[in-house]
């Protein structure tokens, strides 16, 4: 490891802060990650670190810091996740008819960071902007739950298992067959949901490297969630989140702290 180039070794450590941004990374954590000598690891955090690029928290650890964000920002698309879904919100509303939602991971829980007003009345957990629920209760945060890497998935779990009997919500057997369920098929719909009469379908928002970031959801009356309208709804709320997707840059800082 020690014959990469110093420019090498140096993005190497980025790109390596950069998959672990919310928990950040000791030099210990760094070291056995790249195989580089504490003494290298050290030079390179230092220099980040004066640059501003990297910021060393209380506990040691290193994190990314908010200037190599701004220019990320400034080289990609610097809009933040809400502006660039009014666009596919007001569409698929217009389209569907019905309520549509965006909604996003803060910590344990989802919150809406936007919605459009359909025509009929209905019922959301979430409700109106700003609204949060339990990651794993209703379809647009199961989207999000369901595609998350495996050790984040797990800590959400049994974080929420105990805050899920709040909402009389089924087993731990039933959530994780929901969750593979989703994953398959590429999205979470019921018609039967937790508040009666009402019905939801969600699909999964990933950034441009595949990250998931986000779920596109419509609330709707369950009478309108048929089985020939649903596969209509999902092709359609599929086609707008790839084109979402794709406009979304990685080191938005709006996606770890989203704006209401």
């Amino acid at each position: 490891m020690e014959s990469l180039s110093s420019t090498a070794r140096l993005f190497k450590v980025i790109r390596l802060l950069a998959q672990h941004h919310q928990t950040g990374m000791r030099i210990t954590d760094i070291v056995a990650e790249t195989e580089m000598t504490p003494a290298s690891v050290h030079r390179i955090l230092k220099s980040l670190v004066d640059e501003k690029v990297v910021v060393q928290e209380n506990d040691k650890r290193y994190s990314l810091g908010l200037e190599l964000f701004s220019l990320a920002a400034q080289a990609g698309h610097s809009s933040g996740l809400r502006e660039l879904a009014k666009p596919v919100l007001l569409r698929l509303g217009a389209r569907l008819n019905d309520t549509v939602f965006l909604l996003v991971r803060n910590g344990y829980d989802a919150i809406c960071l936007d919605r459009f007003e359909g025509p009929f009345p209905i019922q959301t957990f979430t409700g109106d902007v700003g609204g949060r629920v339990a990651l794993g209760v209703g379809q647009g945060s199961m989207a999000i739950l369901a595609f998350m890497q495996r050790a984040e998935q797990e800590e959400i779990l049994q974080h929420n298992l105990g805050r899920l009997k709040e909402y009389k919500m089924y087993d731990e057997v039933e959530i994780r067959s929901e969750i593979s369920k989703v994953k398959e098929q590429g999205y979470c719909a019921k018609n039967s949901g937790l508040i009666e009469g009402m019905a939801g379908l969600a699909v999964p928002v990933f950034d441009c490297n595949g990250k998931i970031v986000a779920a596109l959801s419509i609330g709707t009356l369950a009478v309108r969630l048929t089985p020939e309208r649903l596969p209509i709804i999902v092709e359609l709320m599929k086609q707008e989140a790839q084109k979402l997707s794709e406009q979304i840059n990685p080191f938005d800082p709006s996606l770890s702290r989203p704006r209401l």
